[in-house]
């Protein structure tokens, strides 16, 4: 597949792709647990958070009944998490950890990518788990204007439910080949390649993809690598 001919929009996960989720709340998070006694490095605090969250977004993703803000899931997460470290919290403690998602900064080779990108021509969207509120807040920590800033809140899903895709395509007004779905998670771009649309790989962690029979399209070490071979 020719990707710099058939591309008209790249579609960028947020989370862990665009911005570095992982190290902005291990560095948010790093005094917080040393007051509450924690005495493991605070990264496996910030993973055990994101997978509880992560199961938990799935679970609501598949289960019948209204859509789940991610805010609220963050809070459940969050909750579940320091209760099994056996940590006295309050609620506003609890609301303080989940607000520190809109203030993570992208990765240093984002912004300048993104322009070059965008000056080649593409039109630039995210889809994000993230709920409207919370995307919106993020804008000015992230500092890049992209076309459109889709929340999973429109499908009312999270992904990697058909309807998040098939939705953003709709939003930007696309037919899903002429999109290139971004990601840093594998599980992300099998979900949208299940429904059609192109995607790449950011493959920071130099992770195998897995025994998938959605492949990426292409897979490249960060969004330079990507700006280069789209332009």
């Amino acid at each position: 597949m020719d990707l710099k001919s058939t591309t008209k929009a790249l579609l960028f996960d947020q989370y862990g792709t665009i911005v570095d989720m992982q190290a902005g709340l291990t560095a948010a998070v790093a005094d917080f647990l040393k007051q509450k006694g924690w005495h493991d490095e605070p990264h496996r605090f910030v993973t055990w958070w994101r997978r509880t969250h992560f199961e938990n977004s799935m679970i609501d993703a598949l289960s019948e009944g209204a859509h789940t803000p991610y805010r609220e899931i963050g809070h459940m997460a969050v909750a579940h998490v320091m209760d099994r470290c056996g940590f006295a919290y309050s609620m506003d403690e609890v609301r303080w950890l989940v607000s520190e998602i809109e203030r993570l900064k992208p990765f240093p080779d984002v912004i300048v990518a993104l322009q070059r990108l965008k000056d080649a021509g593409y039109t630039l969207a995210i889809l994000s788990n993230g709920d409207v509120d919370m995307l919106e807040a993020a804008k000015a920590h992230i500092g890049f204007p992209f076309d459109h800033v889709i929340s999973v809140q429109a499908a009312g899903y999270f992904k990697p439910h058909k309807a998040t895709y098939m939705k953003a395509a709709e939003i930007i007004d696309l037919a899903p080949e002429q999109i290139l779905f971004v990601a840093n998670h594998a599980f992300d771009c099998i979900g949208a390649k299940s429904c059609g649309i192109p995607t790449a790989f950011i493959d920071r962690r130099l992770r195998p993809f897995g025994h998938t029979p959605h492949q990426p399209d292409i897979i490249v070490k960060d969004f330079k690598e990507l700006a280069h071979v789209l332009c």
